[in-house]
């Protein structure tokens, strides 16, 4: 009987979406493509904020039930191992029901802006929210936060490809499922916008800030409306800056700069290190869960997102960092507490790269918050504790925040106004403002990109601040290239070349051999004095005038393909598959398509 009625209601629940599916559809021949646009935003926003409200919840009741036990049963150890069966469940989850594999971090949004016209896959619609809720909720050391965009942008872009949306449309909305996932997460409205156009639009007008705008706000709504102050990460306190601690906030933004370089580089060491371990997957997962539990054994507080621990630091109540740890009874020595403070910020980039190494899923948002948070603390107390002043601890500790993200995520509006938000107020704007920039200019200094491309923004594979090269990576080779190009071996003689050259439009031949491989390659304007010439053409070989040849992979970006024929004075790159000679591209074409493409790949 109970079997009957799920099914009833599943059926029902199917046919009242394919209702509301209708009434959009006779909607959009109603009113105009901007109008229609506009309703779109709202839903995408709605639908990104109740995957938060998802997200959250589970994650804090997981959170809430983990602390229940611990309380219960009075064993140190309990929080050390539902992470290790989370993480478990997760590669279970994603091994059976996922096809063996799930895009991670925000650079895979701004693969799809870049190389994938928008288009992301349907399963990013739930995969998501099933598991990282499993990883982080049941104590991954790992965020929610870039999942939850994730799941943001693919509601974006599955309801415009359902509507048939323009590429420009489709990667508007995309960005709005962004924005409203941010905004939705921390009540924070402005930093939504801000950090779909600092992270995911690399080039955009200001007419997408409405639609934005709008995504934004309504997800906002939709998530306080709902969520608990619990949950989120906010607070109630009123901050205040004094222009005699500048000097001291200057010391956040400098350390926050180097640790942000410190906290990326690390754990793409650890993730890289445990997703090569040399094991089938499940027993890697293990092995990194369990590594991972060591860890939280020893600091307590990387178990999940952190943000209680956040807030504890805020609050100058940084001894309760230590409870259930195995330094708890010197809670009460500021100086022990100091230093379990620093190396729990400096291990957390170990557990995040271990969590997400070992097949679990998360981001890294809300780690560096965490991060962020107990640097600047560390740095307050610090003053504090060698009598040189006494600061005030809860500006410090939310002022990092900002300055450890904006060297981090390379996004330091997103960074200033996110932490503005979060605090109820723009009391510490001129902080956030110098802590910011300072970390982002340090970070900048030594990563050119933010820790989440730096692996692939040189390939191309996503959208960064050189708006040319992007849209020349746009372009695929393999949809312009000629592959039909005349060749000849090193054994031909120069009677065949004069034959070639003078039946074919080519003015250059590749040399290859049996295999197809180049060897090298000759140019018409450098035979000219020999091709009419007899007696020279008789005494002269191939081998003898062949040139060093350029080559390119057919899958090489065409922004690396410009710059080889820059730097080496060449109108044409030969290209190659698997080192065998596929055809050829000519800068001509390259810049033909690139025109084209200037105008249709900006965001309107």
């Amino acid at each position: 009987m109970e079997k009957k009625n799920t099914k009833k209601k599943s059926r029902g629940f199917y046919k009242g979406f394919r209702y509301l599916e209708g009434i959009l559809y006779l909607l959009k021949t109603i009113i105009s493509e901007r109008q229609f646009l506009y309703v779109s935003c709202v839903l995408v926003g709605v639908s990104s904020a109740l995957a938060v409200i998802l997200l959250k919840t589970f994650a804090h009741t997981v959170f809430g039930f983990a602390t229940y036990i611990d309380s219960l049963l009075k064993l140190p150890f309990t929080n050390s191992i539902l992470p290790i069966i989370g993480i478990l469940l997760t590669v279970f989850v994603i091994k059976k029901f996922l096809d063996g594999s799930i895009e991670k971090g925000t650079s895979q949004i701004m693969i799809a802006v870049a190389k994938r016209s928008g288009y992301m896959p349907r399963k990013q619609m739930y995969a998501q929210i099933i598991t990282s809720s499993l990883t982080v909720g049941m104590g991954g050391s790992a965020g929610l936060e870039s999942p939850i965009t994730i799941t943001g942008a693919a509601f974006g872009s599955n309801f415009a490809q359902n509507f048939r949306f323009n590429y420009k449309d489709r990667t508007l909305l995309l960005a709005c499922g962004v924005a409203s996932g941010i905004a939705s997460a921390f009540n924070a409205p402005i930093a939504g916008v801000l950090f779909a156009i600092e992270v995911i639009l690399a080039d955009m007008s200001v007419t997408a800030f409405i639609p934005l705008m709008i995504s934004s706000a309504t997800g906002a709504i939709v998530s306080g409306v709902v969520l608990k102050d619990n949950i989120i990460l906010n607070f109630k306190s009123q901050f205040l800056f004094e222009y005699s601690n500048t000097f001291y906030y200057v010391l956040v933004g400098v350390a926050a700069g180097f640790f942000s370089i410190y906290h990326a580089r690390m754990f793409r060491r650890i993730e890289h290190f445990t997703a090569n371990m040399p094991y089938k997957v499940y027993k890697k997962a293990f092995i990194g869960a369990g590594m991972l539990a060591v860890l939280i054994f020893l600091f307590p507080t990387l178990f999940g997102e952190g943000y209680e621990s956040i807030k504890a630091l805020a609050n100058n109540n940084a001894s309760s960092i230590l409870e259930n740890s195995l330094l708890e009874k010197f809670s009460k020595n500021p100086w022990i507490v100091l230093v379990f403070v620093g190396l729990t910020a400096f291990i957390k980039s170990v557990a995040t790269g271990l969590t997400l190494g070992s097949g679990g899923n998360g981001g890294n948002f809300a780690p560096s918050l965490f991060v962020g948070s107990y640097l600047g603390y560390i740095v307050a107390k610090f003053i504090e504790l060698i009598g040189l002043k006494k600061l005030p601890i809860e500006n410090f500790t939310v002022v990092g925040m900002a300055a450890v993200l904006s060297g981090l995520f390379h996004a330091p509006l997103t960074a200033i106004f996110l932490i503005a938000e979060i605090t109820g107020g723009y009391g510490l704007m001129v902080p956030l403002l110098i802590v910011s920039s300072i970390s982002f200019a340090i970070s900048k200094r030594y990563d050119n990109y933010s820790m989440d491309i730096f692996s692939i923004a040189d390939k191309g594979l996503v959208f960064t601040s050189d708006k040319d090269k992007n849209i020349l990576n746009k372009i695929e080779l393999h949809n312009i290239y000629n592959n039909n190009v005349e060749t000849l071996k090193i054994s031909d003689s120069m009677f065949d070349v004069k034959i070639l050259f003078g039946s074919t439009n080519q003015t250059f031949i590749p040399i290859v051999n049996e295999q197809k491989n180049v060897l090298g390659i000759i140019y018409e304007n450098d035979l000219r004095s020999i091709l009419f010439n007899s007696f020279k053409l008789n005494a002269t070989s191939i081998e003898a005038e062949m040139k060093e040849v350029f080559t390119a992979s057919l899958s090489e970006n065409t922004g690396n393909v410009i710059q080889i024929m820059d730097e080496n004075h060449l109108n044409e790159v030969l290209l190659t598959q698997d080192n065998v000679l596929v055809g050829f591209v000519s800068k001509i074409k390259i810049l033909e398509t690139y025109r084209e493409n200037l105008k249709s790949l900006r965001i309107e």
